[in-house]
C-alpha cells in the first residue's frame, strides 16, 4: 500500500484526486511529458488497497492499450491480458432453445492487433501504481476535504488536516466525486433501476478469444474472455433480482447462470466472488472550473453494455 508522505511538498503543479485508471495514467503521462521538475500528486485513500481488490475486468480498446504502453504500464501486464478476436451478439429470451446470432464482429484493428484485450482491473492498477512511483509521482493515501481556488492556485485541505497548493486540481474521484460536488458543478442523468452482477467463471472448453453479448428481457448478459479457461461475467438484472441472486448459494447461483450462459463451453465453476454494481447514466454540466478539471467517472458515466466507460476515462487522460 502507498503510504502518505508526511514530508511531501506543500506545493505541487497538479493535484489529482483519485487513484484509479484515469488518475494514475494522467499522473504518469504528465511526469513523462513535462519532466522531473513538474510536480504531480495523486491523493486517494484507497490507493493500492481497495483498487487492487477490484473483482472486475475491463475491455481495453486498442487506443487505450497504446496509452498504457506509452506510460509504461502495459509491458508489465501483457501476459495477463486476453486478446478478443471475435464477438457474437444475440437477442433472445431466457427459455429460447436456440439463440440466433444477431451480429458478429471479428478481425484485427491492424495486422496482428486484436480490437481489444480483456484484463482484470487489479493487474492494471498494480502496474500503474508501480509506474507512478518509478516516475516520481507523489502518492498520498488521503482524501480531499475541501478546496478554494483563485486566479493563481487552488488551496486544498485533506481530511487529515494537511494542506497543499496546486496550479490545477483534477477530479478523478469517481461517480460520486467530492471534487465535482464541492465545485458546485451540476450533473444530468438517471439511474436504470438495474445492477450489473460481476463474477469470474472457469469453463471446461477454451473460449478461443470470443466475447459474447446476449440481450435478454432483463438486460444484457456478457461473457468476456480472460486468460486460461476463464471468463468474466457481466450480468444485468433489476436491482431487486440482482439482490436475490447474490443471496443464493453458490450451487443455486451457478444454476441460474448456466441458464443464460449455455453449454457451449462445457461444465462451469465459479472462480471468483460475486458483486453487484448499480447502473446509471450521467454527465457533468461542465468538465472544467477555475483551476479545476474533471476526468473519468467524475465527468461522465455510461452503461457498461459496450465496455467503454474505462476507455472514455483514458481518453480524458490522453487529452
Amino acid at each position: 500500500m502507498a503510504k502518505a508522505n508526511t514530508k511531501a511538498a506543500k506545493e505541487t503543479d497538479v493535484l489529482i484526486a483519485g487513484g484509479g485508471f484515469a488518475g494514475l495514467a494522467l499522473a504518469i503521462a504528465l511526469r513523462q511529458g513535462l519532466g522531473a521538475s513538474f510536480a504531480v500528486t495523486v491523493a486517494d485513500p484507497a490507493l493500492a488497497s481497495a483498487h487492487s481488490k477490484d473483482p472486475r475486468a475491463s475491455a481495453i480498446a486498442a487506443a487505450a492499450r497504446r496509452l498504457f504502453e506509452t506510460v509504461g504500464a502495459w509491458q508489465a501486464v501483457a501476459d495477463k491480458a486476453q486478446p478478443i478476436t471475435d464477438m457474437v451478439v444475440t437477442d433472445s429470451k431466457l427459455d429460447d432453445a436456440v439463440r440466433p446470432t444477431f451480429l458478429t464482429f471479428g478481425g484485427e484493428v491492424e495486422e496482428g492487433e486484436p480490437f481489444a484485450h480483456m484484463i482484470e482491473n487489479r493487474h492494471l492498477i498494480d502496474a500503474l501504481v508501480v509506474r507512478a512511483k518509478a516516475q516520481g509521482v507523489d502518492l498520498r493515501d488521503e482524501a480531499v476535504e475541501s478546496f478554494d481556488s483563485d486566479a493563481s492556485a487552488v488551496a486544498v485541505t485533506f481530511k487529515d488536516g494537511g494542506k497543499i497548493r496546486a496550479r490545477l486540481l483534477v477530479g478523478a474521484d469517481g461517480a460520486r466525486s467530492q471534487v465535482r460536488e464541492q465545485a458546485g458543478i451540476a450533473s444530468h442523468g438517471w439511474g436504470y433501476d438495474q445492477s450489473a452482477i460481476v463474477t469470474t467463471i472457469a469453463h471446461e472448453r477454451d473460449h478461443n478469444g470470443r466475447a459474447e453479448e446476449h440481450f435478454m428481457p432483463a438486460g444484457p448478459f456478457a461473457i468476456l474472455p480472460l486468460t486460461g479457461k476463464r471468463s468474466s461475467i457481466v450480468w444485468t438484472e433489476t436491482k431487486r433480482e440482482a439482490a436475490r441472486l447474490l443471496e443464493l448459494s453458490d450451487t443455486d447461483f451457478l444454476s441460474e447462470l448456466e441458464k443464460r450462459f449455455g453449454l457451449h463451453l462445457g461444465d462451469l465453476a465459479l472462480a471468483g466472488p460475486r458483486h453487484a454494481y448499480p447502473l446509471g447514466l450521467f454527465t457533468a454540466r461542465s468538465f472544467i472550473g477555475e483551476r479545476l478539471a474533471l476526468i473519468g467517472d467524475a465527468a461522465h458515466i455510461i452503461h457498461p453494455i459496450a465496455g467503454q466507460g474505462l476507455n472514455m476515462g483514458l481518453r480524458d487522460a490522453a487529452a
